[in-house]
């Protein structure tokens, strides 16, 4: 089984998760909310999938690039 790493193309706030680790996700799916740039933005899923990890809560700074959850 290959994971899938879901990163940050910006940096920002993690506003809201909407997932759990071990939830069935699918392409599209929301995994969380991000405030960037004075916008939020929703994390869409890349992949049909189970969250693995989820790295960062509600309120914590994600920088660009960051790994924010991990799909399996």
């Amino acid at each position: 089984e290959k994971e899938m790493d879901v990163k940050s193309r910006v940096p920002g706030k993690m506003v809201e998760v909407k997932v759990a680790v071990g939830d069935t996700v699918a392409t599209k799916d929301v995994l969380g909310v991000m405030e960037a740039m004075k916008m939020n933005q929703n994390i869409a899923c890349p992949c049909d999938g189970v969250v693995k990890e989820i790295k960062f809560a509600p309120g914590d700074r994600v920088d660009a690039g960051a790994v924010m959850f991990v799909i399996e």
